[in-house]
């Protein structure tokens, strides 16, 4: 079953203000409302309100995979038994190394992004994905360059 997804209309105050956040989500709405030339009361209602509609879903930092150690990115294409498609992939997403596992259109099912400290990560990993009752196949590239990794967008 489908949800149908209704989309937040954003004004340009909107804009802004998450711009700022996205930049430095620690910025209090204070230094915000300045930056913008509006009101504090302004940002703290349009901030609860992008978070009371689901937009804003949360706080974090923005850590340096490589710099913890999580020297392989990897892009791992699967193929799964008809009708098992949801299945498999929750049960891929609940991995601690997967960054994201997405639907995709072609001649695979799905995509895979994975972080790993070591090739014996990597290969236990497509050993687990491999031992999954539902899951045929799978195709995996190994990211030599990171030229751009964000997906804080706006």
């Amino acid at each position: 079953m489908y949800k149908w997804r209704c989309f937040m209309a954003l004004n340009e105050t909107d804009k802004k203000i998450l711009k700022n956040l996205l930049e430095d989500a620690r910025f209090s709405s204070r230094q915000i409302a300045k930056k913008i030339g509006v009101s504090v009361g302004t940002v703290l209602s349009r901030i609860k309100k992008m978070e009371a509609n689901g937009l804003i879903k949360g706080y974090s930092a923005i850590l340096d995979q490589e710099k913890l150690g999580y020297q392989l990115t990897v892009l791992t294409e699967v193929t799964v038994s008809r009708g098992k498609l949801v299945e498999m992939e929750n049960e891929i997403a609940k991995n601690p190394n997967v960054c994201g596992v997405y639907d995709i259109t072609g001649l695979t099912d799905a995509l895979i992004i994975a972080k790993f400290k070591s090739r014996e990560d990597l290969g236990r990993f497509t050993k687990y994905l491999l031992s999954l009752p539902y899951l045929e196949r799978t195709n995996t590239h190994i990211v030599l360059t990171t030229v751009k990794e964000n997906f804080r967008l706006l």
